[in-house]
């Protein structure tokens, strides 16, 4: 049995929505079965309904852990005495539950470790750490002063006109709805958003094509609402993309990949001070 407590994200949304983030390894079969058991209650009340939770609900599931958490052994990149690059999967939190990446190695480890940044749940690729105190101070810093240079692969639909092109727009963050809007000119509670892509692969008679992104900005959703928004979503995404489109190319999840990270420092780096220039990447 597990227990979860409905955090202010999930208000108002599906009972579904909630432990499917919740539990990397829980399917919809295995979902809807614990309903057709009663083996879900919410605020200890048996429910056979995929009804909507609030915040502050206590959610218990009566399912074996062998079903809820997906068992793997995190991809190590990189590492060296102060960091660690690892390769996160499709469907796994960075931080966040107990299932989450940093908890994976938090246990296998028993030592401090932090993320430095975050991916989406369904994003795969590099995620870097730091594994102690001064190292998570200086690489924080470094990602809030750009000096940390990241790169995706994205599958997108179609072919851009431009083959490389520097993007300037807008984004507000709707945290009720978890989703983000995208505006091509400056608007009350909008942030300044810029994204920057080169094609690297044209497939037209597939009519889609493969991009390398670079951030220059990183907020919420950014890569995945910006190329939505130029009319070239993420194949598999299916909150900015096309369902009807995702499906004819078989793709559930976000085509999206962070596959580089490049270190350029401008200022003292202290004990990371090695690392300046120094590119990792995935084979």
């Amino acid at each position: 049995m597990q227990t979860v407590i409905v955090d202010k994200k999930y208000d108002k949304k599906n009972l579904s929505k909630v432990l499917l983030d919740t539990f990397s390894g829980l399917t919809m079969d295995t979902f809807y079965k614990a309903l057709r058991k009663k083996d879900i209650r919410i605020n200890n009340i048996r429910t056979n309904k995929n009804e909507v939770v609030h915040e502050g609900d206590e959610i218990k599931i009566f399912v074996i852990d062998e079903l809820l958490y997906h068992s793997f052994i995190p991809q190590i990149i990189y590492e060296d005495d102060n960091i660690l690059v690892v390769n996160k999967p499709s469907g796994i939190e960075v931080v966040g539950n107990a299932n989450s990446l940093a908890t994976c190695l938090k246990q296998i480890r028993n030592s401090f470790i932090e993320p430095c940044h975050r991916l989406d749940r369904n994003t795969t690729g590099l995620v870097l750490f730091a594994k102690n105190e001064p190292a998570l101070e200086i690489l924080l810093h470094k990602f809030k002063n750009h000096e940390i240079e990241k790169h995706y692969l994205a599958t997108v639909y179609g072919i851009p006109k431009i083959k490389k092109q520097t993007l300037t727009s807008y984004l507000f963050k709707d945290n009720k709805k978890s989703f983000v809007y995208i505006s091509d000119e400056p608007r009350k509670g909008y942030v300044k958003i810029i994204t920057s892509y080169s094609i690297l692969e044209k497939h037209i008679k597939e009519n889609y094509s493969i991009l390398d992104i670079t951030l220059h900005t990183g907020k919420t959703h950014q890569i995945r609402a910006h190329l939505a928004h130029i009319g070239h979503p993420i194949l598999g995404d299916g909150k900015y993309g096309n369902n009807q489109i995702n499906k004819q190319f078989g793709y559930k999840t976000q085509r999206l990949c962070s596959y580089s990270f490049t270190f350029h420092f401008s200022t003292n780096s202290g004990i990371l001070n090695y690392l300046d220039g120094k590119q990792i990447t995935l084979a």
